[in-house]
Formats: C-alpha cells, sequence, structure tokens
C-alpha cells in the first residue's frame, strides 16, 4: 500500500492534561446506541497525543491523526487546535 493510498484516522476531543513536555492527554467522546434498548449512551476514550510545539492547554478543543509510534503510549500527534479554551 502506498502512502497516497493510506488513510489516516483523525478523531477529535478536548485537553484534559498537558502536564507532560511535548504530551497531552485528550477525552475524546462518542455516541453509541445500546443494542437492545436503544438508548443512545456516551462512551469516551482517552488518547496521549504528541504536541511538538506545547501549544495546548486544558479545556481546548484539537484535533488528532494517527501515527507511527512515538514513544510506548503515544501513537496519536496533534493535527490542529480547533477552539482555545475561555479560562485564562
Amino acid at each position: 500500500m502506498s502512502a497516497e493510498e493510506q488513510t489516516l484516522r483523525t478523531v477529535s476531543g478536548v485537553v484534559t492534561s498537558n502536564k507532560a513536555n511535548k504530551s497531552i492527554t485528550v477525552k475524546v467522546t462518542r455516541q453509541v446506541k445500546h443494542p437492545l434498548y436503544g438508548k443512545v449512551i456516551k462512551r469516551s476514550a482517552s488518547y496521549h497525543a504528541h504536541d511538538e510545539n506545547n501549544e495546548c492547554s486544558e479545556g481546548d478543543t484539537v484535533s488528532l491523526v494517527s501515527c507511527r509510534p512515538v514513544s510506548k503510549s503515544k501513537t496519536w500527534k496533534l493535527h490542529e487546535v480547533i477552539e482555545k479554551s475561555k479560562d485564562i
């Protein structure tokens, strides 16, 4: 498979931690329909991502893109900051 045929997976979520150098933790929330009862419920997952320039702060809405493993737990990198947090 060539590089242009390969599609990269992207997700968006909210930054929950930026305490480590060049690393962020992002909480990604999705809605799923319960298979039996049909109620829509929220499921969330936390991803560790690489933030090269330390440009994110807690509460920012960001977009992540999958990449090769940067460390043991980081397989995502920051694609763009969608919205900065209002807290100052």
